[in-house]
C-alpha cells in the first residue's frame, strides 16, 4: 500500500523521519483538508505485536515498546506521547460514523534473530512476516535490523502501512501492518533526521537523540507516523488527501515539523533535557523521552505539535 518517497525529504530537505508515503507536492496554496473516504478505521480493542527481524538488543526492544506502550499510558508527564496519539482521536469525530477510538495493548514479540528469510527482503517478504503475527484485532509492527535491506528501503521509503488478507480456510477480513527499518548504517541522512545531518539541503548540526540510538530514535519517528496513518487510513479508503496510491496522511501531510517555527531543515523549537543535551517533545512510560512528527488535526485543519 501506499509509501513515502525520499522526494518529501528532498522537498522538506530532507526531513526523512516521515516514514513510507509517495508524495507528489508538499508545497499547498490552499488549506490543507483531510478527506475521509468512507473505509472503515480501526475500533474495538487492539493488540500491537512487534516482528523483531534480525538484531536487536533487549535495550533497543524496551525504547520501542515504551512507546507503543505510551501511546495509551495516562500516567506520563506532560507534554506526553498520550496527548499527541490524541490528535487521532477527531479523525473519529469528524468521520460521523460512531466508530469507537481503538483501546491498544502491547500484544505478542516474535524474535526472528536468525534472518529466516535471508538479509534481503522484498515487500511480499514483509507481508510474510507481518503474517506471523495475530491476524484478528491486531496490528502487526515488522521492524528490521540495520544490517538488512528491504525493496526500496532508502530509495523510496523509510517504512510502509498496509494491509494483507487474514489466513485462514476463509480467508475473511484483513488485517493491517506496519513495517519500519533501523536507518542507521544505511540511510540515517533520509530516515532518521534530524538526528544526522541530511545529505542534501543546510548543513545544520544533528540533534542529539533521546534514548542515545539514533538508529531507533529515528524509528521510533516513522513507527508514531506510521501508526497515525494506519488508525486513520487502515485500507486505502479511510483519511487522506491525493491519489490513493500516493495519498497525504495524517502525518506525511505535515513533513518536517516537529515544533513550533520549524522551516525546511529546521525541526522547530523544542524541549531539550539538561542532563544529556538530547532534543525531545513527548515523555512516556519508563521515563522515556520521544521526538514525535506533527500531526494534521482535522479539526482545526493545521499541524498539530507538542511544544
Amino acid at each position: 500500500m501506499a509509501f513515502i518517497h525520499l522526494l518529501v525529504v528532498l522537498i522538506s530537505l530532507f526531513h526523512s523521519s516521515i516514514a513510507a508515503r509517495k508524495l507528489t507536492s508538499l508545497v499547498q496554496d490552499q488549506p490543507l483538508l483531510m478527506e475521509y473516504h468512507k473505509g472503515p478505521l480501526l475500533t474495538g480493542p487492539i493488540s500491537l505485536n512487534l516482528i523483531w527481524y534480525g538484531k536487536f538488543s533487549p535495550s533497543q526492544r524496551s525504547i520501542v515498546s515504551d512507546f507503543l506502550t505510551s501511546l495509551s499510558s495516562k500516567t506520563t508527564p506532560n507534554p506526553s506521547v498520550s496527548t499527541w496519539w490524541k490528535t487521532t482521536q477527531n479523525y473519529y469525530a469528524h468521520s460521523k460514523t460512531k466508530t469507537p477510538f481503538p483501546i491498544f495493548t502491547l500484544g505478542k514479540q516474535i524474535l526472528d534473530e536468525n534472518y529466516s528469510l535471508g538479509k534481503s527482503l522484498t515487500t511480499q517478504q514483509l507481508e510474510l512476516l507481518a503474517a506471523n503475527g495475530e491476524q484478528k484485532n491486531a496490528i502487526n509492527i515488522v521492524l528490521t535490523s540495520a544490517d538488512v535491506s528491504v525493496e526500496g528501503f532508502c530509495m523510496s521509503r523509510c517504512g510502509t502501512h498496509g494491509s494483507s488478507k487474514t489466513a485462514g480456510p476463509h480467508k475473511q477480513g484483513k488485517f493491517a501492518y506496519i513495517w519500519v527499518g533501523n536507518s542507521e548504517t544505511q540511510c540515517p541522512g533520509q530516515c532518521a533526521w534530524p538526528f544526522h545531518q541530511p545529505i542534501y539541503g543546510p548543513q545544520t548540526a544533528p540533534l542529539v537523540s533521546p534514548n542515545n540510538d539514533v538508529g531507533l530514535d529515528g524509528m521510533v519517528i516513522n513507527i508514531a507516523s506510521l501508526m497515525a496513518a494506519t488508525v486513520t487510513n487502515p485500507f486505502g479508503n479511510g483519511y487522506f488527501q491525493g491519489l490513493a496510491d500516493a495519498p497525504l496522511e495524517a502525518v506525511s501531510a505535515c513533513p518536517g515539523v516537529y515544533g513550533k517555527g520549524a522551516y525546511p531543515g529546521y525541526a522547530g523549537q523544542l524541549l531539550v533535557d539538561p542532563s544529556t543535551g538530547s532534543s525531545y517533545n513527548a515523555q512516556g512510560v519508563n521515563g522515556r523521552k520521544y521526538l514525535l512528527p506533527a500531526m494534521f488535526n482535522p479539526s482545526t485543519s493545521s499541524c498539530s505539535t507538542l511544544v
